[in-house]
């Protein structure tokens, strides 16, 4: 039995010997599944037979910078022979982010095989990227890209300025650049400074000398304390560094190398106001300012209208907190504020005036005052509180009627009147009747009966003609689209003016009731929408260009709006612009 047994279990090793031999393997290899967006990342195809009709992913979220680079190795040892081939790519990352690398395909004896996909983790700026050749450690060493902060420990709502600054080595030069990863301030209020041309400049960095160029400049207002990241700024740029070769005067030759560079991150410590002596009005304000409080005319008469404005000028957050609100006696009319801001930025921040411009009408004669307003703001260079007060104005109305007073006299005289017991108090109470019979005829033969029998039959008439319009409206696709969008622009009108205060409910509102009446008037569909499409729709259907602008600026205003902050005078104004384009857009389509 046992001589039986050993032959079988060797066929079965035998086989299985073979079978393992014969199986083809197709597989992709990655040098690392999370990098920085500065680092490069090599995948290999590998396979143990040849095969044809290799079909590589599409790469959508990388660059290629090498390959495909193939190799082959095949060797024989101890009288097993051994295969192997590779198709290898190196990829650089466009942006952050979780990416998939998708399935590759080949034919291998006439079956088709694939890979499996291959999650990568593109993650922030490294300091140490890899895959730098000896060109690249050239590059590396004779370009730096800066981020001076001015100020790394601001208070809450002190502006600080970051200026990006490119340094480049008297021996290197740079042939183009982009951006590549751009920072997000997530935690700050912020603006660019526009940059009119780049103008190299001499400077030094870490005691050498170096040209340099600012490529940014930007402002940030801290809205939350503690310690705030700065992401890092990251460019892709073709620097030139001297190679090994030579021309016929001697002279190296320039080797174009593609460089990451990266800022790097930096870390804002913002300081907290102080609590302590903190004014009850303070609203946020924090710099250094000045507060006057105005109005047209102190004399006019009743129903005349006169203007009050509240102002504040200086340097400092001016467009992240509110003007002091204006209180009168009840006795004038006030109507909703104008607001005004007249503010620039530059790298000291913002500098200008806001102000509320209130209308005013007097009802009746007399003298009104207008009380003593007070502002105060947190100045950084003194690190303290600061409080401003307007004087009392008083308003002179000199004509028109005079307010009705209740007196004690005018309230309590009179009050009793005398009863006459020779007049007849309850005259009015009837003591006697004089009701007549109702005459009534049967209903069958009443109008009413005879109205009823003959209505149904002067209906049908009436209903033919209904159901013929409804079938001539339902047959109208083109127009029955246009009035459900101006319904639904209604409707989010509607809902963008009940949230009218509450700003990313508002603005999403207001967008919605955009988009659906460009769908209907424009025949285009939401993935369709972008600013120059809509441009160009409207200006072929012959609508006015200052109508166009005003359409995509109030669309703007909306995505803008989500990272700024708006007064509620300003979402009334963009409803109300809102309202309006659409309005003179019905008018003018063609």
């Amino acid at each position: 039995m046992n001589s039986i047994i050993k032959p079988i279990t060797i066929l079965f090793l035998i086989l299985a010997t073979s079978i393992a031999s014969a199986q083809v393997k197709f597989e992709a290899k990655v040098s690392k599944k999370k990098l920085g967006v500065n680092e490069r990342l090599r995948i290999d195809f590998e396979m143990n037979q040849d095969g044809d009709n290799f079909v590589p992913p599409s790469f959508a979220d990388f660059d290629v910078v090498g390959g495909p680079n193939t190799s082959v190795s095949n060797y024989s040892r101890n009288g097993k022979r051994s295969y192997n081939k590779t198709y290898s790519y190196f990829l650089a990352p466009k942006k952050r982010g979780n990416f998939t690398i998708k399935q590759a395909t080949i034919e291998i004896d006439d079956e088709t095989y694939k890979t499996f996909p291959i999650s990568i983790n593109v993650t922030a700026a490294v300091s140490k990227p890899n895959g730098n050749t000896a060109a690249s450690d050239i590059a590396s060493e004779n370009i730096h890209l800066v981020a001076e902060v001015s100020n790394g420990s601001p208070f809450l709502n002190e502006a600080i300025t970051v200026v990006y600054k490119l340094y480049v080595s008297t021996e290197t030069g740079v042939s183009n650049w982009r951006e590549k990863d751009i920072p997000r301030y997530n935690d700050f209020w912020s603006q660019n400074i526009d940059i009119k041309g780049l103008n190299v400049q001499e400077g030094e960095y870490k005691g050498e000398k170096y040209r340099y160029v600012v490529l940014r400049k930007t402002v940030l207002y801290p809205q939350k304390t503690g310690a705030l990241k700065l992401e890092p700024l990251v460019l892709d740029i073709t620097v030139e560094v001297p190679s090994n070769r030579r021309d016929i005067f001697g002279r190296p030759l320039m080797s174009k190398v593609p460089q990451v560079v990266t800022a790097g991150s930096r870390t804002i410590n913002v300081k907290p106001l102080p609590e302590k002596e903190k004014p009850s009005d303070f609203k946020g304000a924090v710099g250094d300012f000045t507060f006057n409080v105005t109005t047209s005319k102190t004399q006019l008469n009743a129903t005349e209208s006169l203007q009050a404005k509240i102002e504040v000028k200086g340097k400092g957050n001016l467009k992240l907190f509110e003007v002091p609100k204006l209180t009168v006696p009840s006795s004038l009319e006030v109507y909703e504020p104008e607001h005004q801001e007249n503010v620039r930025t530059n790298l000291n921040g913002m500098q200008g005036s806001i102000a509320d411009t209130y209308t005013i009408v007097p009802q009746y004669r007399g003298k009104y005052p207008v009380p003593s307003i007070s502002f105060s703001y947190f100045d950084p260079v003194s690190e303290s509180y600061k409080r401003l007060s307007s004087d009392e104005i008083i308003i002179d109305v000199l004509e028109g009627p005079m307010a009705a007073t209740n007196t004690p006299e005018n309230t309590t005289s009179n009050t009793k009147q005398s009863v006459d017991p020779n007049t007849n108090t309850f005259a009015f109470i009837k003591t006697t009747s004089n009701w007549t019979p109702i005459k009534s005829e049967p209903f069958f033969k009443s109008k009413a009966f005879w109205s009823l029998v003959l209505l149904p039959f002067l209906a049908i008439p009436l209903a033919i003609v209904v159901r013929r319009k409804k079938d001539e409206r339902d047959a109208d696709v083109q127009g029955n689209r246009i009035r459900r969008a101006d319904r639904l622009a209604k409707k989010y009108l509607s809902e963008a003016k009940k949230a009218m205060g509450q700003k990313e409910a508002f603005y999403l509102a207001l967008e919605k009731a955009l988009h659906n009446y460009l769908k209907a008037k424009l025949n285009i569909e939401t993935s369709d929408f972008n600013k120059e499409k809509i441009e160009n729709l409207l200006k072929e259907r012959k609508v006015d260009s200052d109508v166009v602008t005003d359409f995509i600026s109030i669309l703007e205003n909306c995505e803008l709006a989500r990272y700024t902050p708006i007064t509620q005078v300003t979402m009334q104004n963009d409803y109300d612009k809102a309202a309006r384009t659409i309005s003179l857009i019905d008018k003018q389509l063609r």
